[in-house]
């Protein structure tokens, strides 16, 4: 029996000895095992500090020697948000460690990166005062506090207030201050406008690197010589380039003379509007005993020039008088009299005129056009009684032929003979006679080529509108309409891409804008006729007009498919509902230009080929079909169920 109990002693201290804690070695050493029981920052911490102290707590003393920056170390994983860039790589972070009691502290050299993932980790080197190592590593992570960094564009433009690190998920409000000569323009990120507001509110999400743009202000500074002599509206701070109004008023017995800056005249209307690309200091001068000129005109107009409120003694003024349709002008009265078209008036005292009109009966009339030649009326009247047959005979300028009638005349045979049974328009049409002009160069769109719409400040679509192409908006960001509207290409939204694009737009733009080179005379409508390849110019407005044949403008390229038609218009370019353009002899889309200077409009169900470069704005009216491109340099391009098919 005592045998077996010896035998029975041997083998539970044989459990122990074997069941011990492991040496680096592997030999087994009786004593409890080494363990981190908590750390700072918990494992999976979230929002810790910058400038936090790593620690690690053990179950019991360690031996100081093991716990070394080789046994405790802390690793730097990825930035978790990208709009905030750290200059520190990911990996082992420098700093030093140190122990006491029973926590091992782990103090980083520098402070550590907001809203990065880091590791902590005690290695089983880490040993107690009986040689005893951890079993296995320790290995925990915590992820650091979200930061806002604020910036100013330019530095001196103004300050910042918001700038530090917040929970993620917290309101956080960043505050712009403009500085003197500076006003606040936006706040961006990454290049985006996140706010207009000088105040802006945002949620943590993430590290922030906003960026506060002032735009420099510039003031215009207003006085009246004599003071007495009147007021002034307008004067004030304003951003650099803007367009600013300015008016003076007389006060009563006193007349608007003119506005100077400095000693050189500037202006001598009462409303005076020019851009602000200096700081600038206007006087309004006014002169005791001014007159005013009271004008009346009905069934017609009458225009004074110059147009003012009140006019000094001696001054000249003026007076064009233009009736109505159905009425001819008959004569001055009042403080005037005669029929002399247009008036001269000596102003000294006030003055009442009345501009009379008559009726001419009531007959037709008849509105005859003709760009590029003549055509004379006979008998040539303001009015026509039913019946009457007005005759029109064409005469071409040197260099040009007649082709045919249009509007309420048809043919090619001149004289026409008219017979007024209502109100007729007509125009003659004329052609480059002989050799067309050479093929000019086409506008190079440079890297506005890609896209199919780009504007300057929204593009808007009504209904189901179809967009085959690449879609480029800048500086202005609203983009409205899709869906129900379907964009089949890329959209460039205030993007450098869209930046650049702009940029060769302009520069497109001004080429097609200063092309002279054999221009031929273009007329205020096209419907009914066909051009040849050419630079055709008009420096007011044009368009599309009509209906049947007159409805259809013909491009010929005679068989040349690199053949270019440039088409400059100075002001608005109008098609009709229902008008089309129409593409022979191997004409292409791609290389037909519209320069318009102001805005461009495409009528209900028009058919429309050609590249259009507007100043302003391009619309698209319900139905339209566009196969080629809507550019535009400052305003909107807008659409109703429309379609834009890149060449």
């Amino acid at each position: 029996m005592k045998k077996l109990r010896l035998l029975t002693t041997l083998a539970i201290v044989s459990v122990i000895f074997f069941a011990g804690c492991k040496k680096d070695e592997y030999k087994a050493t009786v004593g409890v095992c080494p363990l981190v029981v908590s750390t700072i920052p918990a494992d999976k911490a979230i929002d810790v500090p910058l400038n936090q102290i790593v620690t690690a707590t053990f179950n019991e003393k360690m031996n100081p020697e093991t716990i070394t920056q080789t046994s405790y170390t802390l690793e730097q994983g990825a930035t978790k948000s990208a709009s905030l860039k750290s200059a520190n790589a990911a990996g082992p972070v420098a700093g030093t460690v140190t122990y006491s009691g029973l926590t091992a502290s782990f103090v980083p050299a520098s402070p550590l990166v907001p809203f990065t993932v880091y590791t902590g980790r005690v290695k089983t080197s880490a040993k107690d005062l009986m040689n005893n190592s951890l079993q296995t590593d320790y290995v925990w992570t915590f992820t650091t506090i979200p930061q806002v960094v604020l910036t100013s564009l330019p530095i001196a433009g103004g300050t910042t207030t918001g700038t530090g690190t917040y929970a993620q998920g917290s309101t956080v409000t960043v505050t712009a201050t403009a500085g003197t000569g500076y006003g606040f323009t936006n706040w961006t990120e990454n290049g985006v406008i996140v706010s207009t507001n000088t105040s802006y509110q945002l949620t943590m999400a993430g590290n922030k690197a906003l960026v506060a743009n002032f735009s420099t202000q510039l003031t215009i500074a207003l006085s009246s010589i004599p003071a007495a002599g009147g007021t002034t509206n307008g004067g004030g701070t304003f951003t650099a380039g803007s367009s600013v109004t300015v008016t003076a008023i007389p006060n009563s017995g006193y007349t608007f003379v003119n506005w100077t800056e400095g000693i050189a005249i500037v202006s001598t209307n009462a409303s005076y509007t020019s851009p602000l690309n200096a700081n600038r200091t206007l006087v309004a001068n006014f002169a005791i005993g001014g007159f005013s000129l009271n004008v009346i005109a009905v069934n017609g107009t009458a225009l004074k020039n110059p147009l003012l409120v009140s006019y000094t003694s001696g001054a000249n003024v003026q007076i064009t008088a233009t009736p109505n349709t159905g009425y001819s002008f008959t004569g001055w009265s009042g403080d005037a009299t005669g029929s002399l078209n247009p008036l001269s008036v000596a102003m000294n005292a006030n003055k009442n005129i009345t501009a009379n009109f008559a009726l001419t009966g009531s007959g037709f009339t008849l509105s005859v056009v003709a760009n590029n030649g003549s055509v004379l009326k006979n008998p040539n009247l303001l009015s026509y009684t039913s019946g009457t047959s007005v005759i029109l005979t064409a005469t071409p300028n040197s260099g040009f032929k007649f082709t045919g009638w249009s509007g309420d005349g048809t043919g090619s045979v001149s004289p026409l003979t008219v017979i007024m049974n209502s109100n007729k328009n007509i125009t003659a049409n004329f052609i480059a006679d002989g050799l067309p002009p050479l093929s000019p160069l086409a506008i190079d769109l440079g890297c506005a080529e890609p896209f199919a719409i780009l504007a300057g400040s929204t593009i808007v679509s009504t209904g189901p509108s179809i967009i085959t192409g690449k879609v480029g908006l800048f500086p202005g960001t609203a983009l409205e309409g899709f869906p129900p509207g379907v964009i089949n290409g890329v959209t460039e939204i205030t993007t450098p891409i869209a930046g650049d694009a702009k940029l060769c737009l302009t520069s497109a733009f001004n080429d097609g804008m200063s092309r002279s080179l054999n221009a031929v005379d273009l007329p205020g409508q096209l419907g009914g006729l066909t051009y040849t390849p050419g630079l055709y110019s008009n420096s007011s407005t044009s368009g599309i007009s009509g209906t049947g044949a007159n409805a259809i403008l013909t491009l010929d390229a005679q068989g040349d498919a690199n053949a270019v038609f440039i088409f400059k218009i100075g002001s608005t370019f109008t098609t009709d509902s229902g008008t089309s353009i129409v593409l022979a002899g191997n004409a292409q889309a791609k290389n037909i230009f519209f320069v318009v200077g102001t805005s461009a409009t495409l009528g209900t169900n028009s058919i429309f080929y050609g590249n259009i470069l507007a100043d302003q704005a391009i619309t698209l009216t319900t139905g339209a079909v566009l196969h080629g491109r809507a550019l535009t340099r400052i305003a909107a391009v807008t659409l109703d169920a429309s379609s834009i098919i890149i060449p």
